[in-house]
């Protein structure tokens, strides 16, 4: 009886090695590599949402138009979570244990992947992060997540040192949100301030959702404020500048990228003419942007193109960067083999960006960034000269 037990534990013993060994390879049949991803799809942070699932979906669309990788095709399942972290990790643990996805080409916006990080690091799946690129997902790296972009902090110090210089001796302005995007900024702008000795004459820190700014601009306008940090989304941003508007000023306003979309500078109206912004995306306005736009035309529908914008390019971009490892690892895919072809990414071109990198065990691919100037009467946005 003692040997039969024996022989019985270890038999099940070697099942569960056996499983957690294969465990890598869920998602993968002959013919399908299924991926993932989870994102807002409703609500107004569905304008960024939905149009990275488009970017995501060209990458796959293009792919499977060429034979697929090794032979099989690919397929994504997205999520919807309102951009609520606990929706988030509620979605994020359906698609790695129930839909049992092989790798996941998003985790939402910042404070949503942030919260992920314990349960996308214990599972080891591949996993790009196209969204949000702050620095606790890179910072320390992590074997399998790989962050795209460039950190909130970093562009917030390029856009603050490029106003500085543009607008010596001027008194600025800032607003910012209460949360870890808020925080970014701030750290990025102190960076800046603390090199070029510029003057905060008035800051402000929002609760997220607010929509009346009517206060702070006030306060703004009493301080004389020229140079101003408008340090909001979307929303937050229009109200901002409708206020601003209202009291008849208009200082030489820096967005941040989450707010460079046509819809912004739509909803905000004249205002917005002459905004700059900060991005490591190429405009859609230029060249390259536009290249973009044909090619999506091959592969979505007039109103899915409609509704491209800058999420639209870096879904597609960190798809790229993921379908590339996928492809080097010929037939036989593992988790093991993803995420180390992903950490051996070396200037893999997408076009909407400066290649793509992860050199010296980094996690993150460090994208050069770019000044911009909002156009009202295109809804574009064109590079600084």
């Amino acid at each position: 009886m003692n040997i039969k037990r024996l022989l019985t534990a270890a038999a099940a013993s070697l099942l569960l090695s056996t499983t957690a060994g294969l465990a890598a390879d869920q998602g993968v049949t002959d013919t399908e590599i299924l991926l993932g991803e989870v994102e807002p799809l409703t609500g107004p942070p569905a304008l960024l949402g939905v149009a990275h699932n488009l970017g995501v979906r060209l990458a796959l669309e293009e792919a499977n138009a060429a034979g697929g990788i090794n032979g099989r095709k690919l397929r994504l399942t997205a999520l919807d979570d309102g951009y609520v972290s606990s929706r988030t990790i509620q979605s994020l643990r359906k698609l790695i244990s129930v839909d049992k996805v092989f790798a996941l080409t998003a985790l939402s916006g910042s404070g949503q992947a942030v919260a992920s990080l314990p349960i996308i690091e214990e599972s080891g799946i591949p996993t790009i992060v196209p969204i949000g690129p702050v620095a606790p997902l890179y910072t320390p790296p992590r074997k399998n997540i790989f962050v795209v972009g460039q950190s909130y902090e970093e562009g917030m110090h390029q856009l603050a040192l490029f106003l500085a210089d543009k607008y010596p001796g001027k008194k600025w302005g800032v607003v910012t949100q209460d949360d870890d995007y808020g925080v970014a900024l701030r750290e990025g702008l102190k960076k800046a301030k603390d090199e070029k000795k510029f003057n905060v004459v008035f800051e402000s820190i929002y609760k997220r959702g607010q929509q009346d700014f009517s206060s702070e601009m006030l306060r703004a306008k009493d301080a004389g404020v020229e140079v101003f940090i408008a340090g909001g989304i979307i929303s937050e941003n229009v109200a901002m500048l409708k206020e601003m508007e209202k009291l008849g000023i208009k200082p030489a306003t820096g967005i941040f990228w989450p707010g460079r979309v046509s819809a912004m500078l739509k909803l905000a109206g004249p205002a917005s003419d002459g905004l700059y912004a900060v991005d490591y995306v190429e405009p859609i306005a230029s060249e390259e942007g536009q290249k973009f736009v044909e090619l999506a035309k091959k592969y979505l529908s007039a109103d899915e193109v409609a509704r491209i914008n800058r999420y639209t390019m870096t879904g597609y971009a960190g798809a790229r960067v993921l379908l590339a490892a996928i492809g080097k690892c010929g037939k036989d895919l593992t988790w093991a083999c993803t995420n180390a072809e992903l950490a051996k990414t070396r200037d893999l071109k997408t076009g909407v960006m400066a290649p793509i990198s992860f050199a010296d065990g980094s996690r993150f691919s460090n994208q050069k960034v770019q000044i911009m100037q909002a156009d009202f009467k295109t809804l574009g946005f064109k590079p600084t000269k």
